[in-house]
């Protein structure tokens, strides 16, 4: 057998589960990823860990970290390197997994946490990374931004086996251009080998430049009805982004306010506006990301400099303990007090914004408002469906059917994936030798293959674009 050799344990049949392995030689392996398949549940880890030198994190999402305590529970004790922010977000994230699959008695978590933080190595981004060094075969690693989300990376992987230097490129998941926090993701200068994520591989994003002006009619919206804005988002990535897009709408309404009312006599204020982040993870993330402004871009680094701050504005307010979370949402059902909150999960199967729904989504008075992918058979699918849907609709939630009588609309532009032209644009900087394609649906990967094969046959070479089973 001629190594190295690569091989997958997730991310090929679906978005999701993403974990692949690269055997230098009979006896040494890496691994970038240990991901969980959504909807899966704790399950063995399906193979065997000898012989892993160390696993490499693109970045902090389940579906890439999910299965992490099945490989130690396996045995894997190498290191766990990281960039330096994704080195700050996994233990929050693993600790919050870890609570709701496996124990949460503090003293469990706690020797958990403990554990997974001794394996932990932060990596500087665009530094090479010596992971391996013996006679004939050596292998070095360096992570490069990949704007989707804080510390998110991509892997470039070197390895010199015998007289042969092949260059791995794992994309994880690449951000879309536009990110308010982020800089942009730089593709490779050489690839040898690609392994390239697919999830919109098949599509166009809309463009991000009306997002923030729809975001604020929908408020304005609410401000008349004297309604709550729900806005189903998970605790990391898109919640940043809501924050860091509400703060600037509120800023630029105070600037407004100073310079006189407006000529008509604006009668909705915005200074009184409560913005409610009903997730005790979600806070704690919004909190290292505030920590860690040396990583945002110029942008938004400007803001700081300004005295905003961009996360952490005077109208936001933060619920903690569950009992608060009852009282808020008892609150804004029996009064007209308009607000806007950000609650989990994001495809509302679970957490907090359940209670929300079961309170509002029977009151027209009430937007519900999407702005992440709604994955099909949750409840958060059928509430969009219900967006422009003739007729009465209902949906079951914990039992108990609901008429949705709450507005409902969807805010396109906050993906944070590359669209296709995101994708194409990332792997024919270089030619490769080999694409392989990854987490994606079936038709997406094989859309996304020609559409490839058509950009690399503009430059004169056609690289073999895979997709592994």
């Amino acid at each position: 057998m001629e190594y190295p050799v690569l091989s997958h344990h997730g991310g090929t049949r679906s978005v999701t589960g993403s974990c692949h392995q690269l055997q230098l030689d009979p006896s040494i392996s890496l691994l970038v990823d240990c991901g969980l398949e959504q909807g899966a549940e704790a399950a063995p880890l399906g193979f065997g860990v000898e012989g892993i030198q160390a696993l490499i994190i693109t970045h902090v999402h389940l579906d890439h970290v999910g299965r992490i305590p099945a490989l130690l529970a396996a045995g894997f004790r190498g290191p766990i390197l990281c960039s330096e922010p994704s080195a700050r977000l996994l233990p929050l994230v693993l600790e919050d997994a870890y609570k709701l699959s496996i124990s949460s008695e503090p003293a469990h978590v706690a020797r958990y946490l403990e554990f997974l933080r001794d394996l932990i190595v932060p990596l500087p981004f665009e530094q090479w990374h010596t992971l391996v060094e013996r006679p004939g075969l050596t292998c070095r690693i360096r992570l490069q931004r990949a704007g989707h989300l804080l510390g998110s990376a991509y892997v470039e992987c070197d390895v010199q086996h015998e007289q042969t230097s092949t260059r791995y490129v794992f994309s994880g998941d690449l951000g879309a251009c536009g990110n308010p926090l982020l800089r942009p993701v730089q593709s490779p200068e050489r690839a040898d080998v690609l392994v390239l994520e697919s999830t919109y591989g098949d599509r166009l994003h809309a463009p991000v430049s009306d997002r923030q002006q729809r975001l604020e009619a929908a408020i304005d919206r609410a401000l008349a009805d004297k309604g709550t804005i729900l806005i189903p988002a998970f605790s990391l990535g898109r919640t940043q982004e809501l924050l860091y897009e509400l703060e600037d709408i509120l800023h630029r309404k105070a600037l407004l306010n100073k310079a006189g009312p407006a000529p008509d006599g604006d009668p909705l204020d915005w200074s009184q506006l409560p913005i409610i982040l009903d997730s005790p993870l979600a806070q704690r993330i919004t909190g290292v990301y505030r920590e860690l402004h040396e990583y945002w871009n110029a942008e938004a680094k400007a803001r700081l400099a300004e005295g905003r701050d961009p996360l952490g504005f005077s109208q936001l307010i933060s619920v903690d303990t569950h009992a608060r979370h009852q009282q808020v949402v008892n609150y804004l059902k029996s009064t007209g007090r308009p607000a806007i909150v950000i609650a989990g999960n994001g495809m509302c199967s679970g957490g907090r914004i359940v209670n929300y729904l079961k309170a509002m989504l029977e009151d027209p008075r009430h937007e519900v408002m999407f702005v992440g992918y709604q994955a099909k058979g949750t409840p958060g699918a059928v509430i969009q469906a219900s967006e422009g849907a003739e007729g009465f609709v209902q949906i079951d939630l914990d039992g108990r059917m609901y008429g949705i009588q709450a507005k409902v609309m969807t805010l396109d532009g906050y993906s944070a994936h590359a669209d296709q032209e995101g994708l194409i644009t990332f792997a024919t900087a270089s030619v490769p030798a080999k694409v392989v394609l990854v987490h994606g649906e079936a038709k997406t990967k094989k859309m996304l293959r020609n559409m490839l094969e058509q950009a690399f046959a503009r430059g004169g070479r056609v690289p073999p674009v895979l997709i592994p089973s």
